[in-house]
């Protein structure tokens, strides 16, 4: 019932149209902002895909969704669901299974490009607009001899859910130490649930996970374990991991974050919140617009939203924004 009520709000969105026509490719036409009626034409239900449940997408998904409906009375009826994270909510937004989809930079550039998991299919689909930055977070046991990402050969390692973007920026990762993913280590293709439960029984040596801080499965593993585990400084790969796509950037995770010794040095990507390219651009616009309306919501979900900036707002490159989001941003003063 669930998925036939999400193809049915599909074919709303369809024929729903306000602005934003497509062109004899494909895609959304660049429309003229001017042109976009900022305004829901009809009763639509809008699926989120967010992520794990102890990662950070899933309460702020469900925040956004509270939100839309609050802002919309109704009109737009949102509903978040609990998914692998980037790759699989791209792949599930453009076959229609959801409407929005939280997903990170680097994964959504793939799409576009139709690079990796895309395999050679640029995937249709646009940005509402750049959110909060995701810290790649490398949590290892103290007692595994790791000390860099190099040192996981022969080791347990997590490098997260199947199709996620974990999952992607772990394996680039391992390949830009020196190290096949496939091989040269017991990878474990685990979510963050089962990755923090097997760090605490000691079945696996080390995780991957990127998240917004604080990331409640991490926080849970510190508190938990405390001086038994550490966080890894991967900058010295940064390098090679902007050669692959430069959405990388360098970060630092608080010490306050988890009640670390001292303030660890990590790799940045920032998140994106996506659509179809061919979605009504008056309904981008009204969901933009309720993204930065709202944002307190988004805070008292999860600290983490304090990193949703209108000033950022348009640096998804090479994610096309769409003219709807643009529309909104416009609006709101932000460009």
């Amino acid at each position: 019932m669930k998925r036939h009520l999400l193809l049915l709000s599909v074919l709303a969105l369809a024929v729903a149209g306000c602005g934003g026509q497509r062109d004899s490719g494909g895609s959304t036409a660049a429309a003229d902002p001017a042109t976009v009626n900022c305004a829901i034409e009809r009763d639509t239900r809008i699926g989120i895909a967010t992520g794990n449940t102890t990662g950070v997408y899933f309460p702020l998904g469900g925040a956004y969704a509270e939100a839309i409906n609050t802002s919309t009375g109704g009109r737009l009826r949102a509903n978040a669901a609990e998914t692998g994270a980037s790759v699989q909510n791209i792949q599930q937004l453009v076959a229609g299974d959801y409407q929005v989809a939280f997903a990170l930079a680097d994964s959504a550039a793939d799409a576009v490009r139709g690079m990796a998991a895309f395999d050679g299919e640029p995937q249709p689909i646009a940005a509402l607009g750049r959110i909060y930055s995701n810290y790649t977070q490398v949590v290892v046991r103290t007692d595994a001899g790791i000390d860099s990402v190099a040192d996981m050969r022969g080791k347990r390692i997590s490098t997260g859910s199947p199709r996620s973007g974990t999952e992607v920026i772990a394996n680039r990762l391992l390949v830009a130490a020196g190290l096949d993913p496939d091989s040269d280590l017991a990878a474990q293709r685990l979510d963050l649930t089962r990755s923090v439960d097997g760090m605490k029984d000691g079945s696996i040596d080390g995780l991957f996970f990127s998240g917004g801080l604080p990331t409640p499965g991490v926080l849970d593993l510190f508190t938990t374990a405390g001086e038994d585990v550490k966080l890894l400084d991967i900058t010295e790969l940064l390098a090679e991991m902007r050669d692959v796509t430069p959405v990388y950037e360098p970060g630092t995770i608080p010490a306050a974050t988890y009640s670390l010794a001292a303030d660890v040095p990590t790799i940045v990507v920032p998140n994106v919140l996506l659509v179809r390219d061919d979605l009504d651009a008056g309904t981008a616009c009204v969901l933009t617009k309720v993204l930065f309306e709202r944002k307190d919501a988004l805070v008292a979900a999860n600290p983490a939203a304090e990193g949703i900036e209108l000033a950022r707002a348009e640096e998804t490159g090479p994610i096309p924004l769409h003219p709807g989001a643009r529309k909104a941003i416009e609006e709101l003063g932000g460009s």
